[in-house]
């Protein structure tokens, strides 16, 4: 078996088909076996790549767009997508089936300050008609203390990346009425990135094999079995909760069959961050993104 090292930006089950590549034997089929790690707290999951501790990363296309506006080439390409939607959620006290974006106008609104998460939620608001500044958005800080803060009465309303916000209903702390991703639409969320050195080789090729047919099994396998199996990967959230949120990114059509970053949602990606004022220019496709590896 040849290993691989797989590392995170941030680790949740968000990210189940770079999950499920280990937990589903899809690696191991390949003649790979994986490994994972979570970057440190202020350092890139694409300086594992640059020092070879890592061979691919979950990252977003946000991060080549942020060397580009530097006047720096990426060190990195992002190769294939991991999410095609944001997959944050809205959590309220109360339960509202007639939710309306409106109704967070003047409310405390806990919302995670991390530099992609606030640009998705601005763009969203937009999108939905109202103004970001209208809400009284908080900075908690991290999302352990954002969902602390809330347990502890904070905010009439959280923005959290899943299983937070299924855990909060399962406590019956609080009451998911929307998600992120529906103003938005399709777009570059989350994606997986390496070198371009490292996309030549046989390791690559391999990988690729295993994460098309991951892409199969996670949105074709009951969310429960998928649950079971990634079970190991999040020892603190229960049975439950994690093939609750699972299965709502199913029906959200967050994991879309296809791999490639699309240039539609590479363009829809470049709103977001032209509207947020992080872009000086409408940087081309392929300085950020290469198409995955081919596969024998």
């Amino acid at each position: 078996m040849t290993k691989i090292h797989i590392q995170f930006t941030r680790f949740s089950a968000f990210y189940s088909p770079l999950i499920s590549t280990i937990s589903g034997g899809f690696l191991a089929g390949e003649g790979l076996e994986g490994s994972h790690s979570i970057a440190p707290p202020g350092k890139s999951a694409i300086a594992a790549l640059l020092d070879g501790t890592a061979h691919v990363a979950q990252s977003a296309l946000s991060q080549g767009l942020t060397s580009l506006e530097k006047g720096e080439t990426p060190p990195a390409v992002h190769f294939a997508q991991v999410n095609e939607m944001d997959g944050f959620f809205l959590t309220g006290r109360e339960a509202d089936p007639d939710f309306s974006w409106d109704k967070l106008v003047g409310r405390k609104v806990l919302v995670d300050h991390g530099g992609q998460p606030l640009a998705m939620f601005k763009y969203a608001c937009h999108k939905a008609g109202i103004d970001y500044d209208a809400i009284d958005a908080i900075d908690a800080g991290n999302g352990a203390a954002m969902d602390e803060a809330f347990r502890g009465g904070q905010g009439d309303f959280i923005h959290q990346q899943g299983p937070a916000p299924q855990q909060l209903e399962f406590d019956g702390v609080g009451h998911i009425v929307a998600n992120v991703g529906d103003p938005i639409g399709p777009c570059g969320f989350s994606s997986l990135a390496a070198t371009r050195e490292w996309l030549e080789t046989d390791m690559a090729k391999a990988f690729m094999r295993a994460y098309r047919k991951t892409r199969i099994y996670i949105n074709e396998t009951p969310a429960a079995e998928i649950a079971k199996a990634e079970a190991s990967f999040f020892p603190d959230t229960d049975a439950e909760v994690l093939a609750n949120t699972i299965e709502a990114y199913q029906k959200l059509g967050n994991w879309s069959p296809h791999v490639e970053i699309t240039k539609a949602a590479y363009e829809a990606t470049l709103d977001v961050f032209e509207h947020v004022g992080r872009l000086t220019k409408r940087h081309p496709y392929e300085d950020v993104c290469a198409s995955p590896p081919a596969e024998d």
